[in-house]
């Protein structure tokens, strides 16, 4: 008998993360998705580098090469790879440092956003009674006021801001996550492991941290992911709308505004192109990513696929 043959097979024991990690490489949307914000991260990055590679600030103005004898933004050419806006400027470095203001704002609303949600979601679910009642109706009442007309009123007095604009995203951002918290925590805290750390003299404060929050992991992590593209198109919205990113600094929404100028878009295609290009598959890969990081960090929660009867096995 050979030796093969008597040997048992290894048996591999994989962490979650190895698990979750193979079964989002498995997903090749979410992969393609990743890979895309990975390019994103490098090029808003690197925007520096895009600048002294080309020559070319992002508000400086080539009036002489960067406009048509018409005063017109010439086409994508060798001098200017994505063209030039109406003042004449490099709509390529602008690109790289408008990905720059998307990014940080996207990602750090997002991270705040999901902090105050998850913060109040515990104390709403977890406490129960008269504070949940008081932070549940906050909730109602922050979703109810509108978007752009709170922005309109805060501009008008404090003036348009980075840090403004990041404001007002978080103020209507943490609402999404402080219900799905809240209905988590109702549901968890009648759970065995949370009887049981009561029955033994802990704290609601330490039940709260230790016991329920490790458990909530998995919907802070998806929903973080899925609101940072929210946090960008709101972002894109109000510099759109003249009231985010203060010009002539950057950021796709403002340069879609310009090409709205005017309707300088009839004639200049590039102008509404390249950042509405940028801004959709930004978005779409960040939502992609995060059903992809749903599906892999909860495989129970994907939907079971029954073969056909008669089928081959």
């Amino acid at each position: 008998m050979s030796t093969s043959a008597t040997t048992p097979p290894t048996v591999v024991q994989r962490s979650s993360l190895d698990l979750t990690l193979r079964r989002l490489i498995r997903d090749r949307a979410s992969l393609v998705a990743f890979i895309f914000i990975v390019l994103l991260v490098a090029f808003a990055a690197a925007a520096p580098l895009v600048e002294a590679w080309i020559g070319h600030s992002p508000i400086e103005q080539f009036r002489q090469t960067g406009l048509s004898p018409t005063g017109l933004p010439v086409a994508p050419n060798a001098e200017f790879r994505l063209g030039t806006d109406q003042l004449g400027r490099d709509v390529l470095v602008r690109l790289a440092y408008g990905a720059r203001v998307s990014l940080l704002v996207g990602v750090v609303a997002s991270l705040l956003a999901a902090f105050i949600g998850v913060t109040v979601g515990l104390l709403a679910g977890f406490l129960g009674g008269w504070v949940d009642t008081v932070l549940s109706r906050a909730m109602d009442l922050i979703m109810s006021v509108p978007f752009l007309l709170c922005a309109l009123a805060l501009v008008s007095v404090f003036g348009p801001s980075l840090s403004l604009s990041i404001g007002v995203i978080v103020f209507f951002s943490w609402t999404t996550m402080g219900r799905v918290i809240r209905g988590q925590v109702k549901s968890l805290r009648e759970r065995e492991f949370v009887q049981a750390s009561r029955s033994l003299g802990a704290g609601s404060l330490s039940i709260m941290v230790v016991d329920i929050l490790p458990n909530l992991s998995v919907p802070i992590i998806v929903y973080t992911t899925m609101m940072i593209p929210g946090s960008i198109v709101f972002e894109a919205t109000l510099s759109f709308l003249g009231l985010g990113i203060v010009p002539p600094a950057p950021s796709w929404g403002g340069m879609l505004a310009d090409a709205g100028a005017n309707s300088i878009y009839l004639v200049a295609w590039w102008l509404v192109l390249f950042p509405g290009l940028a801004l959709l598959f930004t978005t779409l890969s960040f939502n992609i990513l995060g059903d992809g990081l749903r599906d892999a960090l909860d495989p129970k929660a994907r939907p079971i696929r029954v073969k056909p009867t008669g089928a081959k096995p």
